[in-house]
């Protein structure tokens, strides 16, 4: 199947290459619910080694910063307490962690999780985190330029792989909020 977007050798449906992804993500993909079938969700093969979004645009296309998005985890804090949440933001802008983050979390501080935390608690790889397959308690803020694309780029959990999604898809993720001006330019 030809990729919608980039210039990928092949795309398969995500349903369909199960084995590719880590437990969580492909966990959530076999339990796919809304408006977006899961057959939209392709699965492009990537090397691993070109992972990180800019040396992945020089490999694969530099056209694909304005179609492609990064997840990071953010820890928040208040007291005691520690709230994980993925944030979804074009990989052209960056999560706006002491404003937007801080506040959407009602937290006194947020800062991005150490690299232990975020692959520790989300099943996946550092440089591949996804918000398809994240622990359900937490919350997903998706700054809205991410959904109102056609098609998004994103980690598949792996290093290896990337996730071609629906924009749409992003707003009926569980626990998802989405947020305007949470990724800045």
């Amino acid at each position: 199947m030809r990729a919608p977007i980039g210039h990928f050798d092949n795309a398969t449906p995500a349903p369909d290459c199960l084995e590719e992804l880590p437990p969580p993500v492909a966990e959530a993909v076999r339990h796919w619910g809304g408006s977006v079938p899961a057959e939209q969700i392709l699965y492009v093969d990537t090397e691993p080694q070109w992972a990180d979004t800019a040396v992945f645009l020089e490999h694969y296309g530099r056209e694909l910063l304005d179609q492609s998005a990064n997840c990071v985890v953010v820890a928040g804090k208040r007291g005691a307490e520690t709230t994980l949440a993925a944030c979804v933001v074009l990989s052209a802008t960056r999560v706006d962690v002491n404003g937007t983050v801080r506040r959407q979390l009602g937290t006194r501080k947020a800062s991005f999780a150490p690299m232990e935390t975020a692959t520790g608690e989300t099943g996946m790889e550092y440089g591949g985190i996804t918000p398809i397959g994240l622990p359900g308690a937490w919350p997903v803020l998706v700054d809205s330029a991410v959904v109102d694309l056609p098609y998004v780029l994103v980690g598949s959990g792996r290093r290896r792989g990337k996730l071609l999604v629906p924009g749409k898809a992003f707003a009926e993720l569980p626990g998802v909020v989405v947020l305007e001006g949470l990724g800045l330019g």
